[in-house]
């Protein structure tokens, strides 16, 4: 005898009587039946109305384990190499921010100057892989939604549980991603510390992130194979059909016809995030190029000639006054009970040195630059400290998070790390430091200290 064909009174072909399909397994005796019973018969306002609206057919457990998939493979490189970003910054030195994050820290390690251009690679994937990454995880909320307002809204005391995992997640990226593009967009709105916000809110992201992995990663594995590959690229929109009813109620219970193919809709995706890469890849290519990066406001267009790179912070926004970069700057050097005091003309005199090394921002953008001038490790020696534990640089800058820094043993014994005084073939621009300024490799740009005044070097025994 053939099924019953579904009918208006139910949502898949049984009777109705009350019970629905129970994500994670937990009878709804968890919860007092009247409880979630009154719920019921008294919806939030609009909620039967929203529940009725999702009709896509595509929506269903295959589609929402794909985008899930690429999410599960790729979040955790923007987690990891934001947090190797936030080691680079020498946490150690209380100059990451935020400064005091409890049992949060990070283990202590000094941050390798090897390869030049590891935090090149570290802060430009954390920020181009979240902007590209967005289309994705619109999808993958938009395949999830109907569950988002699904009442009532809980049964059990482990879809409350769940419930309140589903609000940090969502809520989680929704967040990072919004602070991060404005912060990329030199856009500080935000009424309160960005870097704080963001680093603990990377945290609670993530471990909602973990719990959510650990409760759906089976189902995520059985919905991808119950559709082959093949079958999806094969199936045309006409052809396309509502999967089969599943427990967490990602189905329309009334789908309507299909506007695109499940292959059609994945390629919608993927074309979004194609075209956002496109316009963001510019921010670590050098040349014209870098005018495609429309995604990252700062230095499409840096000007010309041998200066014209990007920067963050002009000597204007910076309050560098003409006189104090004129004739009478001079660098001050101390270090083993003495103080030295070289002006330009006498660093140019000293042994230069020359080095090709990348210099990378914090909101994504890098620039490979040919850098002149004396290596710190001859400037220490010079100061009486040979062997230094570490070097603190301060700039001629009055004010701003970055006017001063912390440079690791290894950052400042490094062969190539200078303190530059030309930058390929000719003198540095005010804009970019003159009349010198800090370039190590593979260190946070805002660390490698533009129009530098002082720079005392530390032995161990000064720490």
């Amino acid at each position: 005898m053939p099924a019953r064909p579904p009918g208006p009174e139910d949502h898949h072909g049984q009777p109705d009587d009350g019970r629905r399909p129970n994500p994670g397994g937990v009878t709804d005796a968890a919860l007092p039946a009247p409880l979630w019973r009154a719920l019921e018969r008294h919806p939030a306002p609009g909620a039967r109305a929203l529940q009725r609206g999702w009709r896509s057919p595509l929506r269903g457990p295959w589609l929402t384990s794909v985008f899930g998939l690429v999410l599960l493979a790729l979040l955790p490189v923007v987690i990891i190499t934001g947090l190797l970003d936030y080691a680079a910054y020498g946490p150690q030195f209380g100059q990451a921010f935020p400064h005091d994050v409890g049992w949060l820290r990070l283990p202590p390690f000094d941050w390798p100057t090897r390869p030049s251009w590891l935090f090149r690679l570290t802060q430009g994937l954390h920020v181009g892989l979240g902007i590209v990454l967005i289309p994705v995880v619109l999808a993958k909320l938009w395949s999830v939604i109907p569950k988002l307002f699904d009442w009532p809204p809980a049964r059990s005391v482990a879809q409350v549980l769940e419930r309140l995992s589903l609000l940090l997640l969502v809520g989680g990226i929704l967040f990072q991603i919004a602070t991060g593009v404005l912060n990329i967009q030199y856009s500080y709105l935000f009424g309160f510390d960005f870097y704080t916000a963001h680093y603990f809110g990377a945290w609670i992201f993530t471990a909602a992130l973990v719990a959510h992995v650990a409760l759906k990663l089976p189902r995520l594995v059985s919905a991808l194979r119950s559709r082959p590959p093949r079958e999806v690229r094969h199936t045309s929109r006409a052809a396309t059909r509502p999967e089969p009813a599943d427990p967490d109620g990602l189905v329309s219970a009334q789908p309507g016809p299909a506007t695109m193919s499940r292959r059609a809709a994945v390629a919608l995706v993927g074309g979004g995030s194609l075209l956002l890469a496109a316009l963001t890849v510019g921010q670590s290519l050098d040349g014209p190029l870098r005018r495609t990066a429309l995604l990252l406001p700062r230095g499409q267009d840096p000007g010309e000639g041998p200066n014209g790179f990007p920067i963050n912070r002009s000597a204007a926004a910076a309050g560098i006054q003409p006189d104090a970069t004129g004739p009478s700057w001079q660098l001050t050097l101390t270090g083993a009970g003495r103080t030295i005091h070289v002006d330009r003309a006498a660093l140019l005199a000293m042994a230069q040195h020359t080095a090709r090394l990348p210099i990378a921002c914090v909101e994504g953008w890098s620039t490979l630059q040919t850098w002149t001038g004396v290596r710190l490790r001859d400037l220490a020696a010079l100061a009486g400290v040979p062997d230094p534990a570490s070097a603190h640089v301060e700039s001629l800058e009055r004010t701003g998070l970055f006017r001063q820094a912390t440079l690791q043993a290894n950052q400042v014994l490094d062969r190539d790390s200078l303190l530059a005084l030309r930058v390929n073939g000719v003198d540095l621009s005010l804009d970019h430091g003159f009349p010198a300024r800090i370039i190590v490799p593979a260190l946070p740009g805002v660390h490698c200290t533009k129009w530098v005044a002082r720079i005392e070097f530390r032995g161990g025994d000064d720490e």
